[in-house]
C-alpha cells in the first residue's frame, strides 16, 4: 500500500472504500498488458460497487489478457480533503496507481446529479477538465451509461460517449485504440476512427447552432470528421451469450445491494409513457431460465452471499419466471438463501409466485401504481388497473405480509387534484385490504406511500412536455399530506423537489450547461445525490453566473419540430411513435404491451427485423 495512503486512511470514514485487496479483485502484471482502463463510477464505493453494468464491464475487460480494468470511486469529502491535502492523486483501487497513468479513463453514467462528480475525479487525477484541453491520446476519457442519451451537457469534458450497451462496443474501441498507440495517431486520428463504429459519439464531431430564442436551429456535423448522420445505440442481440459476472467482487465493506443480481432480460414489454429506461433498452431480450439457474447457483457458491434478487425492469414479466424459481428455491431454500423480485408489476403477482417466494423468507412488498386514478393510469400506459393491485394485496396479506410499498409520482402529464387525492383514497383501499385478508391482525400494517416529482426524460414520450412549477409540486404534496394525516398505518414520504429540478434541467440540457457545471463546480458542488452536499443556491447562482434560465429547460413544453440537443442519438424507437404515444395520453388511452400486440415502434430493426422477444 501507498505509504502516503497508509497515513491518510485512519483518519476517515469507512477506510475500507479506499483500500482494495477484496476477494475476486483482478491484479495482474502492468508490464503483461497492453491497455489499462480505469472504470470510474462518480459516487461512492457503496454506491459503485452495486452496480450490475460496472460489475460485467469489470469481467468483460478483464476476461482478456492485454485488458487490466480497475475500479475508481468518487471519495467522501474527508478523503478527498486528506488526498487534496497530501497531494495524493485519484488511484485505481487494484494497483493503487494514479488513473491518470492509465490508457482510457471510463465513467458510467446513471444519475445527472452525479455529472459534477466526474469534473471532480478528473481534477483528482490531475487532468484537464476539457477535452480541448487534454491534447494526447492518452489517457482517453469515455462515458457510458443512460444519462449518455442526452450527452450535451458534459459533451466538452467528454472524448467520446458509448450509446448502448458494452459488452461487445467496449472490446472494438479498446482494440482500436492498440492500434492507434502502436501506430502513433494523433487524438484527433483515433476519434475520427472511433467516431465509425456504430454506438461511439464523438461530441467535438457535433457544434449547437442556436436560434435568437435560446432553442436549437441544428447539431452541425464538423466537415471532414466523417461523424454519422445519426449515432444508433448498441445492444447484445443474445442475452445467452453475453457475459455474466459470477465470480463477482465482494466488497470490503457494506455497499447497498450486497448480494447476488441475477439479470433476467433486458427491455420491457410495457411502454409506460414516462419510463425513459422503457424505450430506450428495447427491444426485449430474455436469458434462459436454466442458464440464469446456472448462474444463480455458481455466484452464491463463489460469493457466499445469503441473498439473491432477479432484477430486471418488470420480474414478474419474465415468461418462465415460475419455473426459475422452483429452480433456484430447491437450492436456495435448504441453505437459507433468499430470493426477492424487486421491480414487482401488481397485475401479475400471483398466488403461485407468492408461494415460491415466502418458502426462505418473507421479504418487502413493493408495488409502483404511479398514478393514483385510473384515468392518468391510463393517461402514462401503465396498464394497472385498481383491482388489479388491491387483489395482489389481498394475495400477499392473506400469506402473512404485514407490509407494503406504494410508489406514485406527482406532476405527470394532465394530472388533476383529483388524482393526487386518489392517491390517498388508493393507499386506504389498500389498508382495507389488510383488514379484510391478514390472518393475524394484533400485527398491525405498514404502508408506506412515496412520491418523486415528475422528470420529463429524453426518448419519451413526454419528452415535449414540461415539468410543473417547484411550488405547485409542493402544493400538490401538502394536498396529499393533508389527505394522508388522519391514516396512522400510512407513512407518506416524498422527494425534494430542488434536486428534481435540476434533474430535469440537466436531462433535456444542451452544450451551454457545460459552463453552468463548471462554475457550480468551481464554487464546491460535489456529491450533488447527497442532502450533506447538495446547495440549490450554489445551481441557482451558478445558472445565474452562465446566463441561463432553468425554467427554459425544466418548465418549458416543447414544440412537435423542436430540434433537441439528443437529435443525432438513435435509440431506434421512432420519435413520430413518441410523439403518437404523446397524442393518446392526452386522450386517455393506452397502448397493449408489447406481448400483446406489437405497436410498431422500430427497435425490432435492431435485430435485424425480426420478432421482439416479448
Amino acid at each position: 500500500m501507498n505509504r502516503t495512503l497508509e497515513h491518510i486512511l485512519p483518519k476517515v470514514q469507512k477506510p475500507a472504500r479506499y483500500t482494495g485487496g477484496e476477494y475476486n479483485a483482478v491484479v495482474k502484471s502492468k508490464q503483461a498488458v497492453k491497455t489499462r482502463f480505469a472504470l470510474c463510477f462518480p459516487d461512492t464505493y457503496e454506491i459503485g460497487m452495486s452496480n450490475l453494468g460496472c460489475r460485467i464491464l469489470y469481467g468483460v475487460m478483464n476476461e482478456c489478457p492485454d485488458i487490466w480494468c480497475e475500479r475508481c470511486y468518487a471519495p467522501w469529502g474527508d478523503m478527498e480533503e486528506e488526498m487534496r491535502r497530501e497531494g495524493l492523486l485519484l488511484y485505481g483501487l487494484e494497483s493503487g496507481d494514479p488513473i491518470s497513468d492509465f490508457d482510457i479513463i471510463g465513467f458510467s453514467l446513471g444519475y445527472e446529479m452525479a455529472y459534477t462528480n466526474v469534473l471532480n475525479m478528473l481534477d483528482l487525477a490531475g487532468l484537464p477538465l476539457r477535452s480541448a484541453d487534454r491534447r494526447d491520446l492518452t489517457p482517453l476519457v469515455i462515458a457510458g451509461g443512460t444519462c449518455c442519451y442526452n450527452p450535451e451537457p458534459l459533451a466538452p469534458f467528454i472524448d467520446m460517449f458509448v450509446l448502448g450497451e458494452g459488452e461487445e462496443v467496449t472490446l472494438e474501441y479498446i482494440r482500436l485504440y492498440q492500434l492507434a498507440k502502436e501506430e502513433c495517431w494523433s487524438k484527433e486520428e483515433f476519434l475520427q476512427e472511433a467516431a465509425k463504429i456504430e454506438g461511439i459519439y464523438v461530441p467535438s464531431f457535433y457544434e449547437p447552432v442556436y436560434r435568437e430564442d435560446g432553442t436549437l436551429e441544428a447539431m452541425e456535423i464538423k466537415p471532414g470528421s466523417g461523424a454519422h448522420e445519426m449515432v444508433r445505440k448498441r445492444i447484445v442481440e443474445n442475452m445467452d451469450k453475453s457475459y455474466f459476472p459470477v465470480k463477482t467482487i465482494i466488497p470490503s465493506t457494506e455497499i447497498v445491494h450486497d448480494r447476488v443480481m441475477l439479470e433476467l432480460f433486458r427491455g420491457c414489454i410495457r411502454g409506460c409513457r414516462f419510463c425513459q429506461a422503457g424505450y430506450v433498452y428495447r427491444p426485449v431480450r430474455n436469458r434462459n431460465p436454466e442458464l440464469l439457474a446456472q448462474y444463480g447457483k455458481a455466484a452464491c457458491e463463489d460469493s457466499g452471499y445469503q441473498e439473491m434478487t432477479l432484477s430486471s425492469l418488470s420480474s414478474t414479466d419474465y415468461p418462465c419466471l415460475l419455473e426459475l424459481c422452483d429452480n433456484l428455491l430447491d437450492y436456495c431454500a435448504p441453505r437459507d438463501i433468499g430470493v426477492s423480485l424487486p421491480s414487482l408489476r401488481a397485475d401479475t403477482f400471483s398466488m403461485n409466485l407468492m408461494e415460491r417466494l415466502q418458502r426462505v423468507r418473507k421479504g418487502g412488498l413493493t408495488f409502483a401504481p404511479e398514478a393514483g386514478t385510473q384515468r392518468l393510469r391510463d393517461a402514462i400506459n401503465k396498464n394497472l388497473r385498481e383491482e388489479d393491485l388491491l387483489q395482489s394485496c389481498r394475495t400477499a396479506f392473506s400469506g402473512g405480509w404485514s407490509g407494503v410499498k406504494l410508489y406514485f409520482m406527482l406532476g405527470l402529464p394532465t394530472e388533476t387534484d383529483e388524482d393526487v387525492l386518489g392517491i390517498a383514497d388508493l393507499a386506504r383501499k389498500v389498508y382495507f385490504a389488510w383488514r379484510e385478508c391478514t390472518p393475524n391482525k394484533a400485527r398491525g400494517v405498514r404502508i408506506t406511500v412515496s412520491t418523486s416529482w415528475f422528470v420529463p426524460k429524453p426518448h419519451t414520450a413526454f419528452q415535449w412536455d414540461a415539468q410543473i412549477p417547484v411550488e405547485e409540486y409542493q402544493r400538490r404534496v401538502n394536498l396529499l399530506r393533508d389527505a394522508l394525516k388522519r391514516d396512522k398505518s400510512i407513512t407518506y414520504n416524498w422527494h425534494d423537489p430542488e434536486t428534481s429540478y435540476l434533474e430535469a434541467i440537466f436531462s433535456r440540457g444542451d452544450r451551454r450547461l457545460a459552463d453552468v457545471l463548471e462554475w457550480a463546480w468551481e464554487h464546491g458542488a460535489k456529491m450533488d445525490s447527497w442532502s450533506e452536499y447538495f446547495d440549490y443556491q450554489r445551481w441557482m447562482d451558478a445558472l445565474k453566473a452562465c446566463g441561463l434560465d432553468g425554467d427554459f429547460y425544466a418548465h418549458r413544453v416543447r414544440p412537435k419540430n423542436e430540434v433537441f440537443p439528443w437529435c443525432r442519438i438513435d435509440t431506434m424507437v421512432n420519435p413520430s411513435f413518441l410523439w403518437h404515444e404523446r397524442e393518446l395520453c392526452y386522450q386517455s388511452q393506452t397502448t397493449p404491451d408489447c406481448r400483446t400486440r406489437c405497436s410498431g415502434c422500430g427497435a425490432n430493426r435492431l435485430l435485424c427485423g425480426g420478432v421482439c422477444n416479448g
